[in-house]
């Protein structure tokens, strides 16, 4: 299956769930800013987790199907356009050799997550296919996609995928799809974290502040990192923090108070404090975050954090059963 690039977007790039063995070398993990996206645009049609998917930024970008293609394509930062009709996501959709396929603004977020049957075939670099542009490392010669680029996919499809693509012959896209409404909160503006390591630094004033006043997310956002717009935060405790481990979802605080959120491609240590960390279940959510989105955070737990992971985690189990069990695959 192939397509070919009419029009790159803004920011796409190919992404999958990241370089997370080789923080020690201080390569970051990067892969998809919102991996529940891109997990879902693969289960939808049967592919692994970490077959790579183009995580396109924004909308205004289109391609066209140089083979037939089955595709996927999940998140918020766009719907997908076929002849002037809205195409369903999070489902598997089937497109004939010769279609030329729009994304359009969905205004509700950033990025959506494109996936094809056997995933995108493009080299493992650092057992990842994910895109470190400022590296000029993986995905598709470590850059940004551009017009006139040619995508194939991986010529390995399972048994699943195959019944699938054999079920519509006749018709452009399933009637079923994946429902999100177990895995994606109701409140997609309040972020829950975690107090981190450096939290008890930061004077009672300046911690009531930052999980009671909002945020506004800034113009400098990127895939490295947001930086958000409110109240600053002051230190009870002044001594400098030696530079240590940072992850994405970490949060720091700049010397002049700021926030900053870290996000996929950000570097693998840092000196400033760590006032908390995303829980991992809202990370996505901050993925579809754009500058001017207003955003509130809400303290839980570590235990109530991991909890929520794992109750995520089996919803997802469930929804891949559902579908294998719906094709008789097992």
């Amino acid at each position: 299956m192939r397509i070919s690039i009419i029009k790159p977007g803004i920011f796409s790039t190919i992404q999958d769930l990241g370089r997370n063995d080789f923080l020690a070398q201080a390569v970051p993990v990067s892969g998809a800013m919102d991996s529940l996206a891109h997990r879902l645009a693969n289960r939808a049609i049967g592919n692994d987790d970490y077959a790579a998917t183009i995580e396109f930024t924004y909308a205004d970008a289109s391609f066209k199907a140089e083979t037939d293609i089955l595709i996927s394509y999940s998140g918020q930062g766009a719907y997908l356009s076929y002849n002037g009709n809205i195409m369903p996501h999070n489902r598997p959709l089937l497109f004939s050799k010769g279609s030329i396929i729009k994304l359009i603004v969905n205004e509700q977020g950033v990025r959506t997550y494109v996936s094809i049957a056997g995933g995108w075939n493009v080299p493992d670099l650092m057992r990842s296919k994910s895109t470190y542009v400022t590296a000029k490392l993986g995905g598709f010669n470590g850059r940004v996609l551009q017009k006139g680029d040619v995508l194939d996919s991986n010529n390995e499809m399972n048994f699943l995928t195959s019944t699938i693509i054999k079920q519509l012959l006749s018709k452009p896209y399933t009637n079923w799809s994946i429902d999100t409404r177990d895995l994606i909160p109701l409140d997609l503006k309040t972020i829950r974290v975690v107090p981190s390591n450096e939290f008890g630094w930061f004077d009672v004033d300046s911690i009531l502040s930052f999980l009671s006043n909002p945020y506004t997310v800034g113009i400098k956002s990127n895939r490295m990192g947001y930086q958000l717009e409110g109240k600053t935060l002051n230190r009870k405790i002044k001594k400098e923090l030696l530079s240590t481990a940072v992850t994405p979802g970490t949060i720091q605080v700049t010397g002049s108070g700021d926030v900053i959120i870290l996000m996929a491609d950000c570097q693998t240590t840092g000196g400033y404090p760590r006032i908390a960390r995303i829980a991992d279940v809202d990370i996505s959510l901050c993925a579809q975050l754009k500058p001017g989105d207003i955003i509130n955070f809400s303290e839980i737990s570590a235990d109530e954090a991991e909890r929520l992971y794992f109750e995520r985690e089996k919803e997802l189990d469930i929804i891949t059963d559902s579908i294998n069990f719906k094709y008789n695959c097992k």
